[in-house]
């Protein structure tokens, strides 16, 4: 599965309200193992600039850094080249300390302060679950890399299931710990880190429900209820959002134009196994639908690649869509689409009926529906 990147959303939501001038300095010492290179990049938010600078490492993968800082300021270490990231949250004269495994960065433990120590509880509480699924994203992307027929196997569809298991009890585990600690910052952390992307809008506007005290007049926790309202718009039966899209014959297309009709939007992309077998699967399904009542409609995000050339592309038998700005497009951000591929049904009243829907479902959902 191919993820947005999410730690891009993080990152600058967490900006817009953690920034740092000169003050006094902050110690980040850590330990991180299976390193590729003798350093760390890390980033902050200085002013209104995003500074960058580097942290050398020994051997054994230590490493020692000082930042003058005068409130709390959110350090991102990027890890072998942007493959994972740990994020350290410090505060004027601060120790942290660090520690983990730069192929796990899930479990990197960070102690020192509230909200680390706090969310380091929670990595502890789930070690299990998250180093389950750390191992699994690894074989994910070594499969991904390779991107051969062979990989189109039964196991990697079953890793595949296995994760979407996990991640649904992380999520679990994630509300458990806000409903109890609703007062806390790390609970706006993990709404963040679990909720955010959720594909359930309503799961994220009940989570930020549980909020008390101060941390919900926070800048933070507003823009979290700002995401909530905007993402809502995009949900299970919301009115679809407007688009207007031009398609791979230069023809124009409009929302309105689907009207009456059932509407299967999928979003993919050139590369990667899933878009692949996401089409082959909608190909099946679309030559067992009712053209008159049923159109379907692909959006290519491949902002590197233009104009679109998969050889696939030429033998679809419906309308194609290569967007030009990729993740950067309007009707990506007016229907929420965090990763791909990903698969939505528009019912004929314009409502949207179901959010990622298996490609493999899609002809008995139009075909339920049509028989209610």
């Amino acid at each position: 599965m191919e993820r947005f990147c999410k730690i891009v959303i993080y990152i600058f939501i967490l900006y817009s309200v953690l920034s740092c001038k000169n003050g006094e300095e902050v110690l980040i010492r850590g330990e991180i193992s299976n390193l590729e290179n003798p350093y760390i990049l890390v980033t902050w938010l200085s002013g209104d600039t995003l500074a960058t600078d580097t942290i050398n490492v020994d051997v054994k993968g230590r490493f020692n850094y000082k930042n003058p800082i005068d409130t709390l300021t959110t350090f991102s270490l990027y890890l072998n080249n942007y493959e994972s990231a740990a994020v350290v949250f410090a505060d004027k004269g601060q120790e942290l300390k660090v520690k983990g495994d730069a192929l796990l960065p899930d479990l990197i433990e960070v102690n020192g302060n509230e909200i680390n120590n706090d969310l380091t509880l929670f990595k502890m509480q789930n070690r299990e679950l998250l180093s389950q699924r750390g191992q699994l994203l690894l074989n994910l992307n070594v499969e991904s890399q390779a991107d051969t027929v062979v990989n189109k196997s039964v196991t990697r569809h079953d890793e595949l299931a296995k994760l979407q298991l996990l991640n649904h009890e992380l999520i679990s585990q994630a509300e458990e710990f806000i409903k109890k600690n609703p007062s806390r910052f790390s609970s706006l952390i993990l709404i963040n880190n679990f909720f955010i992307n959720s594909d359930n809008p309503h799961a994220l506007e009940r989570v930020l429900g549980y909020l008390q005290g101060d941390v919900t007049n926070t800048r933070y926790a507003t823009q979290l209820r700002s995401y909530s309202e905007k993402i809502n718009q995009s949900a299970e039966g919301a009115r679809m959002p407007y688009f207007k899209l031009i398609d791979k014959e230069e023809k124009t297309i409009y929302s309105h134009q689907f009207n009456g009709k059932y509407v299967l939007l999928s979003f993919v992309s050139m590369a990667g196994i899933e878009s692949r077998e996401t089409i082959d699967l909608l190909k099946e399904a679309y030559q067992g639908v009712n053209k008159d009542s049923v159109e379907f409609l692909t959006v290519y995000i491949d902002s590197d690649i233009y104009p679109v050339e998969y050889v696939e592309n030429d033998s679809i038998p419906w309308r194609v869509v290569p967007e030009k700005r990729s993740w950067g497009s309007d009707i990506v951000d007016a229907y929420n689409v965090q990763y791909i591929p990903f698969n939505i049904l528009i019912a004929p009243d314009g409502n949207i009926k179901v959010r990622n829907i298996p490609a493999q479902g899609v002809a008995n959902a139009i075909r339920n529906s049509t028989e209610d």
